[in-house]
């Protein structure tokens, strides 16, 4: 007898197409890699990224200061290692708390419809027009030091998650009337556990995707609040504290600039790459127009 046909899951077909995607999977590896070394390595440093050595004022990369050092002396290794920190720590905390207000939003208004589905877009709607970065720049200068970090990722989180609500609104509107769905709803099952068993699966791959993108945005602009000096406040750092102090002496000390700079952009890239690479892995025709597109 012959053996019987295994059909692989969704999730397994998603992973192999993943896995074939050589620059999303580099891109994954780099930024484990990345976030990995950020916690682990400043323990193993002979300086902390407080630590001042006034001997060493504005010195080029060495076999000491593999990143050289600031005008203060500090070991620009070690700050660039406490600014990733910082960076992905946010986020990874804003993509994530924004993804899911997304999801939640999303699919009340979109299963229910009726005055949920009216107030939330109008909610909706109004924060799309509110001048967000404004009134982030406002708030958080006038928080206590203990608590900037947390109030600027729950601002930047209550100002990311709107357009992806809709997005799963969308979604969750086309799932509402599937046969699988109504015979739920006539068998009695409550509304909550339909929308966590039936609506909210089919568009966890749009949200995994979403969530992956939005770290990359998230950083951003929280590298931009801090350039600033509206994100994270001395004598803590981030990379967009790094950059805004490196850019003054960019042309005659460029090292101060360019590291920070340069992992800013590295960790961008590599979550931009993982975004559009779990999108080709659950959309595989998307990949294919978008090249038809690029070669016109």
């Amino acid at each position: 007898m012959s053996e019987p046909t295994v059909f692989a899951s969704r999730r397994t077909l998603v992973w192999r197409r993943f896995r074939r995607n050589r620059p999303a999977m580099a891109a994954l590896a780099l930024l484990v890699l990345l976030f990995v070394a950020c916690y682990a390595v400043p323990p193993l440093l002979p300086y902390s990224y407080t630590d001042l050595d006034y001997y060493n004022l504005q010195q080029p990369p060495s076999t000491t200061h593999w990143f050289g050092t600031n005008g203060l002396g500090q070991d620009l290794f070690a700050q660039t290692l406490r600014g990733m920190q910082k960076s992905m720590l946010i986020g990874a905390c804003v993509a994530f708390i924004s993804t899911a207000v997304a999801a939640t939003f999303g699919t009340i208004s979109g299963y229910f419809g009726g005055w949920r589905d009216r107030g939330l877009m109008w909610l909706v709607d109004l924060l799309l027009v509110v001048p967000s970065f404004i009134l982030i720049a406002i708030v958080t200068p006038r928080i206590r030091q203990s608590g900037a970090v947390i109030t600027l990722i729950l601002l930047l989180a209550a100002f990311s998650w709107m357009i992806s609500s809709r997005m799963v609104r969308g979604l969750t509107m086309s799932l509402r009337d599937r046969e699988y769905v109504s015979a739920a709803r006539y068998m009695g099952v409550p509304s909550r556990q339909i929308i966590t068993r039936h609506i909210l699966p089919n568009v966890a791959s749009i949200l995994i995707i979403d969530t992956a993108l939005n770290v990359g945005i998230a950083i951003l602009a929280e590298t931009g609040l801090s350039f600033l000096g509206f994100g994270v406040q001395p004598p803590d750092v981030s990379l967009g504290t790094l950059i805004a102090d490196g850019t003054p002496s960019a042309t005659t000390y460029p090292w101060v600039f360019l590291f920070p700079a340069g992992v800013l952009v590295l960790i961008v890239l590599c979550a931009n790459l993982i975004g559009d690479g779990l999108r080709d892995a659950v959309d595989p025709g998307s990949g294919s127009l978008r090249r038809l597109r690029g070669s016109r």
